[in-house]
């Protein structure tokens, strides 16, 4: 854990994820023969590689983004503030560039940290793949090439509260759960973003969902800090 960061330097961020197809006949022959060894152990002998391609979204080589929500604290005149902002969309390629830009513009000072839950195994690199895979030069938050480990500007919630125990994984809505934190868990899980993405198209839900994930990352943080959770009026959706 990094020490004495300010708030005001933290990115919050969560994503949702797809698979790059709609269905596993969608894949052509190659993609399926190599989705089929890249599963091999994880299927075992109870889900044929069709049946396990739901599951697809969750690696970058076989997944795409459709929604990055991003979230960063701002001090007014009637005290902390909490705004929330995502990219999302059809176009993987236009909601990583929007990202990326986001990250050049604001958030590229020496001081400037991302956060997610479970960042560190997930969020960061799959975001860093995917750009690879969709020839977007990784900006310089994301690029940990040569980076010795107390140089990489990440934290990761989870990771934080492990507490050095590498065995023990704590989810998103279990930690809001004990912390007395609201369960950012109102509408959809993580399992059925595919469902609505494919079948009813409703990004906005999507969105709302991943914005929710991210207010929690920051209220999570915020209670590791024991300080005040964020109330309603502090949080403001940005267009």
């Amino acid at each position: 854990m990094k020490a004495k960061i300010n708030l005001k330097n933290i990115l919050f961020l969560d994503i949702e994820t797809v698979p790059e197809a709609s269905t596993f006949e969608g894949l052509d022959s190659t993609k399926q023969e190599l989705f089929e060894q890249k599963t091999k152990y994880q299927r075992k002998e109870d889900f044929t590689p069709e049946e396990f391609y739901e599951r697809a979204g969750i690696w970058a080589e076989f997944g795409k983004i459709v929604c990055i929500s991003v979230g960063f604290f701002d001090h007014e005149s009637k005290g902390l503030s909490f705004r929330l902002k995502s990219f999302y969309g059809t176009d993987e390629v236009e909601i990583l560039e929007d990202f990326k830009n986001l990250l050049d513009e604001h958030f590229n000072q020496k001081n400037h940290v991302l956060c997610a839950h479970n960042g560190k195994e997930f969020d960061f690199p799959y975001l860093a793949r995917r750009m690879i895979i969709n020839k977007i030069e990784l900006p310089e938050k994301l690029n940990l090439f040569g980076k010795k480990p107390w140089e990489v500007p990440h934290l990761d919630t989870m990771e934080m509260w492990k507490f050095g125990d590498y065995k023990h994984y704590t989810s998103l809505n279990l930690l809001t759960n004990i912390l007395g934190i609201p369960s950012p868990k109102e509408d959809i899980d993580g399992s059925q973003v595919a469902r609505v993405y494919y079948e009813e198209n409703d990004l906005i839900r999507i969105a709302k969902y991943c914005e929710n994930d991210t207010l929690a990352v920051a209220q999570v943080y915020l209670r590791f800090k024991n300080l005040k959770i964020l109330i309603k009026g502090q949080v403001t959706r940005v267009q």
